[in-house]
């Protein structure tokens, strides 16, 4: 008999989706670690974007096997929705970022709030929450004023349905962990993680041959192989687990506009590494005052209204 899931509180349920946030936000800063010169020696051989988003997810899965529990594995029909969706979304992220720019796919994956917003409203039922809504409005201007800081943000149509198609199956599988959020948010992650390794490793197997596979699968080094370990528990295993708990008590509207930090903590980690080369332009710095805005607007008059309730309560 599997015990009953236990559930965050709201304030703890917001701190595990903005620490997702955070750790999502060094994908950059592992990934340069792996394509440029440092005293680490990881950038030869050179890895392709979709080698590392095979061993991250791979790592990623492995990672939280040991803490799941016999009670934690069960299955539902949403489930092969949901590993689908997030093995779609990054093959279409990592796809966008190959065929285009890095900007661009940033800003069209974090299209996925707002189709998030909707959906949860008209799909799940949830109730409408205007200010998450302003806030996410207020939030995405300030992620276009990051990303398009002195660079055009054009491009063939392909890449940018890739991007937006990237950007839809994230909402897909927002929905769909906060539909399942009775589940264990250990197994939900393992099965994301682990079913897309498993896809993109059978796509590489089918389109260039079993030979060619074993060519890219042995590639790295065992020093590489180590930091990839890294990568993936520290940027995407942890971070999911805790985003999967986090929805648990968090509306799926909520939770987009809190993962608004990812975007805007992006060039601060590129420019710790790489300062000479990453120093933001004054449009990061405006895009993320805009997002920090949101983020208050959405926040703070509601905890002053707490205070305030607080108080008459204890004078009555």
């Amino acid at each position: 008999m599997p015990s009953a899931p236990t559930y965050p509180s709201p304030a703890g349920g917001r701190l595990c989706i903005a620490a997702a946030a955070v750790l999502w936000s060094l994908s950059g800063l592992f990934t340069r670690l792996l394509q440029v010169p440092t005293g680490l020696g990881l950038h030869e051989p050179g890895l392709s974007g979709l080698q590392i988003a095979f061993y991250r997810a791979l790592f990623a899965g492995l990672c939280l096997v040991p803490l799941l529990s016999t009670s934690d594995v069960r299955f539902r029909p949403l489930m092969p929705v949901m590993v689908g969706c997030f093995a779609a979304m990054n093959a279409l992220f990592v796809s966008a970022m190959a065929a285009g720019t890095a900007a661009n796919a940033i800003l069209l994956q974090n299209t996925a709030p707002f189709f998030v917003y909707f959906a949860s409203v008209y799909v799940l039922g949830e109730p409408p929450d205007r200010r998450s809504f302003v806030a996410l409005i207020v939030g995405l201007a300030g992620l276009v004023v990051i990303v398009s800081g002195g660079q055009a943000l054009g491009g063939d149509l392909h890449v940018t349905l890739m991007g937006l198609g990237s950007g839809l199956t994230y909402a897909c599988v927002i929905l769909c962990l906060r539909a399942l959020r009775a589940e264990a948010p250990q197994w939900l992650a393992v099965q994301n993680h682990l079913g897309s390794a498993i896809c993109l490793a059978a796509v590489m197997a089918f389109w260039h041959g079993i030979a060619s596979w074993v060519d890219w699968i042995t590639a790295p080094t065992w020093r590489q192989l180590a930091f990839l370990a890294v990568f993936g528990s520290v940027q995407m295993g942890l971070p999911y687990w805790l985003f999967a708990r986090g929805l648990r008590s968090v509306s799926p509207q909520e939770a987009g506009a809190i993962t608004l930090l990812e975007p805007m903590l992006n060039p601060v980690w590129a420019y710790l590494i790489s300062p000479e080369r990453e120093t933001p332009p004054p449009a990061t710095w405006v895009g993320g005052v805009l997002i920090l805005g949101a983020l208050a607007y959405r926040y703070l008059p509601v905890r002053k209204a707490v205070c305030r309730d607080a108080i008459v309560e204890r004078e009555a």
